[in-house]
């Protein structure tokens, strides 16, 4: 069942055409992925089908009872309420009927037996909404996006940009809309935290559409992509690498297509031509038949030119020594709160390192020091032999907000001309009238090209980057990508992209608990920490049973000693009576013999007590006989 249809929208600003006659549908149950430059219109349609924008042209159709909900890209929350209490505001149904039922509750406890009906019915209803778990839904979830329960109390409005942007997240999760529409939903999101929204989007049960730059997320989670390109939508089926691949192949499929249409049709020109050179009437009726066929054609369309990316290749200083730099127990804090402590490594000439690891494990926080933009609170960093290096930061802060785009490039490279200049920034996509913009109007993606067209232009052989794909889009990404594989040199970044990490890593460091150096790239990484999952899964399942064997086993022993000790204390006690008996026989058989002899009567006492002693004397031995066998069997 189609779940949302979009039929010949179009968008015009004045002369200035947005969107041109998008047209697609997707059914309940789609994960649709939306992809295109920076400056497409994947957000402005998201707006439209949403109803927070209106279009020039065309309608949406969204199905019957479905709602819609949207978290635009960098949302934040603006609320007074605790963060708890904010994400109550998604349960309004489950609120209302639990306060109602509290009322009930009070009335029948009060013994007015009319409100039962209404309490039983109202209960049935509060469980089916899931209300007796909704407030566990909330804990659950805002643990998941790193908000322990000590932060549950703490208002909105003391939290930081990011923490405000993954709230808000959460609470359209908490919603669950028939229609979710999410925009950079992976921005301030930690490797972890990703992985677990991934695995949630993937068995969301309604339909999805997504705007992202995150290429192995969208690979992870959409069924069906949409790309906008030049003003026009494309549907495709199956995730990001299947679009990719299916769109290479359309494109030079119709590209081969163009080129031997043009070629028969500059054939058939040629023949017309000749046929017109040589003038006889059957000549005229011949190209006027071939000019017929001609135009009768159905014409190929020129494939449209792919927009423009930026172009980078790194500049080179040449060489470094073997060794480009060690650490030596280096440490951070921030106050009293420790980062990372005790990080020693090597990088070697030509690696590639990649850090990665959770939100506030200190990686920004390590490129700083290694960059020269923050001491170390303990330990040494040393730099190799004839090592030039450049650092980007993922903050932007090293561009002067009053400088126009040329002038920041022209101060930072003073030897450069204004032809130099200003042709290495038509290379990241700023033109003619873009270079006399100031740097403080500039967006997020042309902030990031600046950034990076400065550091290209400075020659290095080591480049240190924290979150150089940050506010490029996917082209962009593509394009650093192949620069940096190309590069000489050697590399040492922070990211969250998957996808760029994988392309270009050689060597990860994992900060994720301590510091961990996996010398080799990211999918042998992530088959080892699969293993060490498993391996920590089989100790789980197994530590019950081994618990229960060694308890087994505990009772056992202590069950065996206890038969232990009973025998030996056995042994001991028959013992004591045989001695005791044979004092008893002994004195017994002196009196029969001296006082006793010629008194019958006590004579026939003592043999009588003297066969009593040898009974019990016998049972006595056969006692020691098996408590004896049973310590010689403990014993082995």
């Amino acid at each position: 069942m189609i779940a949302l249809s979009v039929n010949d929208i179009s968008l015009e600003f004045g002369t200035d055409v947005i969107l041109d006659n998008i047209n697609f549908s997707i059914n309940e149950g789609d994960r649709l992925g939306v992809v295109g430059v920076n400056g497409a219109g994947k957000s402005t349609l998201l707006k439209i089908i949403c109803g927070n924008m209106e279009a020039s042209r065309g309608n949406v159709y969204i199905g019957k009872g479905k709602t819609v909900a949207m978290l635009e890209q960098n949302a934040m929350l603006f609320s007074e309420s605790s963060v708890f209490d904010e994400m109550l505001h998604a349960f309004p149904e489950q609120l209302r009927l639990e306060k109602r039922l509290s009322e009930l509750e009070h009335e029948v406890a009060a013994g007015h037996d009319k409100v039962i009906s209404e309490f039983t019915s109202l209960t049935e209803r509060f469980r089916d909404i899931g209300g007796y778990e909704f407030r566990a839904r909330i804990k659950s979830m805002l643990s998941r996006f790193g908000f322990p329960e000590s932060m549950h109390g703490t208002l909105v409005g003391n939290l930081s940009g990011g923490e405000r942007t993954r709230l808000s997240l959460v609470r359209l999760l908490l919603v669950e809309p028939d229609i979710l529409i999410l925009d950079e939903p992976t921005n301030h999101l930690d490797t972890d935290t990703l992985e677990w929204l991934e695995s949630h989007l993937r068995s969301y049960p309604k339909t999805l559409i997504i705007v992202s730059h995150d290429r192995y997320f969208l690979d992870v989670v959409a069924t069906k992509m949409l790309e906008i390109e030049h003003k026009r939508a494309a549907l495709y089926s199956g995730n990001y690498s299947a679009f990719a691949e299916k769109k290479a192949a359309e494109r030079k499929a119709l590209e081969h297509k163009y080129i031997e249409q043009q070629k028969e049709i500059a054939r058939q020109e040629a023949y017309i031509e000749q046929q017109r050179r040589w003038n006889r009437e059957r000549n005229i009726i011949a190209a006027e038949s071939r000019e017929k066929a001609l135009a009768r054609m159905e014409k190929i369309e020129a494939p449209k030119a792919i927009p423009k990316n930026i172009r980078l290749s790194f500049g080179y200083s040449g060489e470094s020594g073997n060794d480009v730099l060690v650490s030596d127990g280096l440490c951070a804090s921030y106050g009293e709160k420790k980062i990372f402590s005790d990080v020693s490594f090597l990088v070697k000439k030509n690696d590639r390192v990649l850090i990665i690891g959770p939100n506030g494990c200190g990686k920004s926080t390590l490129l700083k020091i290694l960059g020269g933009k923050k001491k170390a609170d303990c330990g040494e960093l040393y730099f190799g032999s004839a090592v030039e290096a450049a650092y980007y930061d993922q903050e932007i802060q090293n561009l002067t907000e009053t400088n126009t785009v040329l002038e920041e490039i022209m101060n930072a490279h003073e030897k450069l001309t204004y032809t130099q200049a200003r042709s290495a920034l038509a290379a990241f996509l700023f033109f003619a009238e873009d270079m006399e913009k100031t740097v403080s109007v500039l967006s997020g993606g042309e902030r990031a090209r600046l950034a990076l067209c400065k550091i290209i232009l400075t020659k290095v052989n080591l480049l240190i980057l924290d979150e150089p794909t940050n506010h490029l889009d996917i082209g962009s990404r593509e394009a650093l990508e192949d620069a940096l594989l190309s590069f000489d040199g050697t590399i040492i970044a922070v990211s969250h992209d998957r996808y760029f990490i994988k392309k270009l890593a050689t060597r990860i460091f994992d900060m994720n608990a301590g510091f961990f150096d996996w010398r080799d790239g990211y999918d042998s990484y992530l088959a080892y920490k699969a293993r060490q999952k498993e391996a920590a899964e089989a100790i789980a399942v197994s530590v019950p049973k081994a618990e229960t064997a060694n308890k087994a086993k505990y009772l056992e022993n202590k069950k065996l000693q206890a038969e232990i000790r009973k025998n030996e204390r056995m042994i001991e006690k028959a013992e004591a009576e045989i001695n005791k008996l044979d004092e008893e026989k002994s004195s017994l058989e002196e009196e029969a013999s001296t006082s006793a002899a010629t008194n019958y009567v006590r004579l026939s006492e003592i043999s009588a007590r003297i066969a009593e002693i040898d009974e019990r004397t016998e049972e006595l031995f056969l006692m020691l006989e098996e408590a004896e066998e049973f310590l010689s069997a403990a014993k082995e």
